[in-house]
């Protein structure tokens, strides 16, 4: 039977990207669920093993009808962005990096989008280095729904059984406040159940977070409760969702932990970041849904101060790399 393939580009040449990508593929574990690609650089993973005393041998793969591997011969792709490698100025933004991260992308994208490769696990790019190579994009989302075609995409955070969908991320608290209405709080209910109806939930469970403590008490504690969020829970479920809350946001992500709802609506940032990462900071695994397949992401940057060291932590990449092999199979495009 023909195994899951998926496209794990290695980032940031000049990051943490590399050495994660490596360690993670190497574990045992991820070769029990499919066989990981990695796109890159030979030159620079070759570099990046021998300074860091890596086992694992390193196998070339220039035929997608050759992709096999082992956790003891892991396969690459070799783009040859970065020739030499003492050209790259490691832990430090460079152009060279950002446009060979682009790259990677953008033949991650193309092997999903043939069939090649079922989703794609992404390791770390750096924003300042994209800009530096005048590549037109912010980050990772915006730059695999342009390559893709997709005109929307939505980030879902996992940790064992607890999912968080945002309704709004890189905002001002003020912002994020000021811009709750009962429309677009309705619209990220509909998306999280469109979400879980992707991986196979239809009729999950959603639970929208509260804003205030204890959702208000009955307006004690502001009315943004009474003004927009029951109202958006009272027409989603009119429309035929399955949504409860709002729920106090102290309470929500542990009953999310245990089972209880299929997915909790974060609205804001750090809400929903703090209660994932708090409970695992290493296995939070970022999914983006929305794409013609499915993204998973380690949720860390670059890590520029400790590039190449060999103590960058590569849980996050592994959990990456496991939760798009399992969600990969089941994902259905909305």
């Amino acid at each position: 039977m023909k195994r899951t393939v998926i496209a794990v580009p290695m980032g940031d040449p000049a990051g943490v990207g590399p050495e994660i990508a490596l360690r993670a593929m190497a574990d045992p574990d991820v070769w029990k669920e499919g066989v990981p690609l990695l796109i890159g650089d030979l030159t620079v993973l070759e570099a990046v093993s021998e300074k860091l005393s890596l086992p694992a041998k390193l196998r070339s793969v220039k035929d997608t009808s050759d992709i096999a591997g082992s956790p003891d011969e892991l396969p690459v792709m070799d783009l040859g962005m970065v020739p030499d490698p003492a050209s790259l100025q490691v832990g430090h933004v460079s152009a060279l990096a950002g446009k060979a991260s682009v790259a990677y992308i953008r033949k991650a994208v193309e092997l999903c989008m043939s069939g090649t490769a079922a989703g794609v696990a992404t390791t770390p790019i750096n924003k300042e280095a994209l800009k530096a190579a005048k590549e037109p994009y912010i980050g990772h989302t915006e730059m695999l729904a342009e390559m893709s075609g997709a005109t929307k995409s939505y980030t879902m955070f996992l940790v064992d059984k607890l999912r968080i969908l945002f309704h709004s991320r890189h905002l001002s608290l003020k912002q994020a406040i000021e811009g709750l209405t009962t429309d677009n709080v309705i619209h990220s209910i509909e998306t999280a159940a469109k979400c879980l109806a992707s991986i196979g939930l239809p009729a999950g469970t959603i639970a929208l977070a509260a804003l205030n403590p204890h959702a208000s008490d009955g307006g004690l504690f502001g009315d943004e409760e009474a003004r927009f969020l029951a109202p958006a829970v009272e027409e989603a479920r009119r429309r035929g969702i399955n949504v409860v809350g709002p729920v106090p946001a102290d309470s929500v992500f542990y009953f999310g932990l245990q089972g209880k709802y299929d997915v909790v609506v974060s609205l804001y940032h750090d809400q929903g970041h703090i209660a994932s990462k708090t409970y695992d900071f290493y296995r939070t695994v970022s999914v983006t849904f929305g794409l013609p397949f499915i993204r998973t992401s380690v949720d860390h940057g670059t890590a520029f101060d400790i590039a190449w060291k060999g103590i960058a932590n590569p849980v996050s990449m592994k959990e990456a790399m496991l939760a798009c092999f399992r969600i990969a199979p089941l994902y259905r495009p909305f």
